[in-house]
């Protein structure tokens, strides 16, 4: 498939516009964010509900989060927890995501609401065994539109420079076509209603950097942010993750450098080492670099800003040097870049702060996190 090129004069606008991290905020339109942390496994990805769900973000943790210094959140949220089978409202989740909209103009925090996963579209169905309807079902289309129709109607009234919308997270479609169909048609369904709010856009395939080329967004919309997730080299950032193939191994790991030595892989059986081979290599922050540049490349040519919305490491048994050292090379990489960033995410699986111990439980990460470049 043919990537988009715009005019020469628009790429040289790119270069004066510049990322989204260093537009002013003369225009009161402009969504200016640089880095934050996802608020996962709460309105996504989660069963837990009542008064347990509503404790697991409070006000408090919007205070925190802004108080330590980042400048957004992402907000992911699923079909299932803001409307049942029928396609009813189920107020409680609406409140929470509103009250917490609120808490974070309260405390000088961005947001976005990412449609994490829907009732057609889950960005897991191919390693689960589903499958996902909504590429060939237009009527499956029309009701995610719908669903945004509706989070439209209790949101637009959240002024454009704090609230953006994420309208799908990792679509994985057969065919970059048919997310770039999609993509199209959702966002002249939200530009019809919502002319001027950010719409955080990333590629087909897991918002991966590779597919990033393939991406087709509207022309002349400066108020697009490309988003792009981020989790290489698998077998450190997943390390004994056991819902991954990369969580197979737990053998030492190198961060920079040979990721698995040659005497570990020689351990291994015929089915893991076509896994595990690209580990054998060189792993190091120009690699690193080289990846996330085919998005920054096309971001440059679209003259749009870059966002990188999950990026990560799985903390239960991750080697701590390794982990604080891809880190630093990946908050370098973003600011050579000029790019936003969201971590995935806030809480220990992945983040620093513990629900059960209510404290911040690696420091050293955040330390990391909050070395590179602010607003």
């Amino acid at each position: 498939m043919k990537k988009i090129h715009l005019p020469i004069l628009a790429l040289c606008g790119c270069l004066l516009l510049g990322a989204c991290a260093n537009k002013t905020a003369e225009d009161s339109d402009t969504f200016v964010i640089k880095r934050g942390t996802n608020l996962s496994h709460w309105l996504s990805q989660s069963w837990v509900v009542g008064e347990a769900r509503a404790q697991r973000v409070t006000e408090a943790d919007i205070a925190r989060i802004a108080e330590l210094g980042f400048d957004h959140v992402r907000i992911p949220i699923d079909e299932v927890q803001f409307w049942d089978e029928d396609g009813n409202k189920l107020p409680a989740a609406w409140d929470l995501l509103t009250n917490a909209l609120d808490n974070c103009i309260k405390y000088n925090l961005r947001a976005i609401v990412d449609l994490h996963i829907i009732r057609s579209h889950n960005f897991n169905a191919g390693f689960s065994g589903g499958h996902n309807t909504l590429w060939e079902d237009e009527a499956a289309q029309d009701a995610l539109i719908n669903l945004w129709y509706q989070l439209s109607d209790a949101l637009k009234d959240y002024p454009c420079k704090w609230v953006a919308y994420e309208f799908m997270n990792e679509p994985v479609a057969e065919d970059h076509e048919q997310w770039n169909k999609l993509v199209a048609k959702v966002h002249k369904a939200l530009r019809e209603r919502e002319p001027n709010r950010t719409l955080v856009i990333g590629s087909n395939m897991w918002q991966g950097v590779d597919t990033m080329e393939f991406l087709k967004v509207p022309e002349g919309d400066k108020h697009i942010l490309l988003s792009c997730h981020f989790y290489h080299p698998m077998v450190l950032t997943h390390y004994t993750a056991p819902w991954t193939e990369a969580g197979r191994y737990s053998g030492p790991v190198t961060y920079p450098g040979v990721m698995i030595p040659e005497d570990e892989f020689a351990k291994l059986d015929d089915a893991n080492k076509e896994v595990f081979r690209q580990f054998t290599t060189e792993w190091n922050k120009d690699r690193l670099k080289e990846m996330v540049g085919k998005a920054a490349k096309v971001a440059g040519e679209l003259g749009l800003p870059l966002y990188c919305g999950e990026w990560g490491v799985f903390q239960q048994n991750a080697p701590a040097e390794c982990k604080y050292n891809w880190y630093r090379d990946m908050i370098e990489i973003f600011d050579e870049f000029d790019m936003s960033w969201s971590t995935w995410c806030y809480f220990d699986e992945f983040g620093f702060w513990s629900l059960e111990k209510q404290e911040i439980v690696d420091q050293p990460l955040v330390d990391i996190l909050l070395s590179g470049k602010a607003l």
